[in-house]
């Protein structure tokens, strides 16, 4: 989860979760593959078929008036055999900014903001696995201040149907910098993840977990115990079919709980939770993230299958 505070060419929209549903699973999603397309931010690999023609919009409440928006759609190539997605992602930092000059005196205002475009493309590989890559195209811009720069998404994805599980792996944001600013600060937030997923066979209940940024697995929890470093690369998320319309979600991330505890005190930093409801062709998820004191984030998203409207 990307911090308030990151430097401007970290582009730290990158770390925002795509989804309302993604949110409320922790961010554990790189094996989650049933039909979101916002699965694409997490692995290449998973849209198909079941992600065909379902658009997605998300907008998300950040902490201190930060403003985040996810556009997501895929398209099942039938004839060569691929699956096109296209995303738009954006967050503004804020409202208007004041401009001061060196006495402190006001002289207008301005605005910074993040843009990612991101083009992608997923194939099978046999029955039970697949394969894909993203290209982003990263813009970010404080005053008169931009950076910009590519990065690229690799994953795979592996399915076991007889037991409903599901194995993912995927290299995120593997990019440079393309101008000058940028490249004096070159801090794309490299992430490497495993990730599975189970549907119980006796229990309408999605069960997943990914293990991210194992490229730095020497990092974790600062001043934590051993277990708080391994968790500190863990998220969990679970989510419950109540009938063919509700679900309900719940999402862990230690880190994120660590980050914003305050000390001998029990809250619900790094929890999330919340649910879905499915009408017809149309889905409405709500995520609600708790950052402990700091306060929470509120996520909403509209998905609509095109190909039952």
């Amino acid at each position: 989860m990307a911090q308030p505070g990151a430097s401007l060419s970290s582009f730290p929209l990158l770390r925002f979760d795509a989804s309302a549903r993604t949110a409320a699973l922790g961010g554990a999603y790189t094996a989650v593959a049933d039909g979101d397309v916002n699965a694409m931010f997490y692995n290449p690999a998973i849209p198909g078929p079941v992600t065909s023609r379902i658009p997605s919009l998300s907008y998300l409440n950040h902490l201190a008036g930060i403003d985040a928006g996810t556009l997501a759609y895929s398209h099942a190539a039938q004839r060569l055999g691929t699956t096109v997605s296209g995303g738009l992602r954006f967050v503004r930092w804020g409202g208007a900014i004041q401009q001061r000059n060196e006495r402190g005196e006001r002289t207008g205002t301005f605005s910074a903001g993040d843009v990612a475009l991101t083009l992608g493309a997923a194939r099978a590989l046999g029955p039970r696995m697949r394969y894909g890559a993203n290209v982003h195209l990263l813009h970010a811009q404080l005053e008169s201040v931009q950076a910009t720069a590519v990065a690229a998404d690799l994953g795979v994805l592996y399915r076991v149907p007889a037991h409903r599980l599901a194995l993912g792996a995927s290299l995120r944001h593997l990019g440079f910098s393309i101008d000058e600013f940028a490249k004096k600060d070159p801090t794309l937030p490299l992430d490497l993840q495993l990730g599975v997923s189970k549907r119980l066979a006796h229990l309408p209940l999605l069960l997943s977990l990914t293990a991210y940024d194992l490229n730095e697995i020497g990092t974790g929890v600062e001043g934590g115990s051993t277990l708080d470093h391994v968790l500190g690369h863990l998220t969990f998320g679970g989510e419950l079919r109540l009938g063919e319309a509700l679900r309900l979600r719940l999402g862990y991330n230690h880190r994120r709980s660590r980050d914003t505890a305050i000390a001998d005190q029990f809250d619900l930093g790094g929890l999330g939770g919340g649910f879905g409801l499915v009408v017809g062709g149309v889905a409405v998820d709500y995520a609600y993230n708790s950052w402990s004191e700091l306060g929470g984030l509120h996520q909403f998203t509209v998905r609509a299958d095109l190909s039952a409207l």
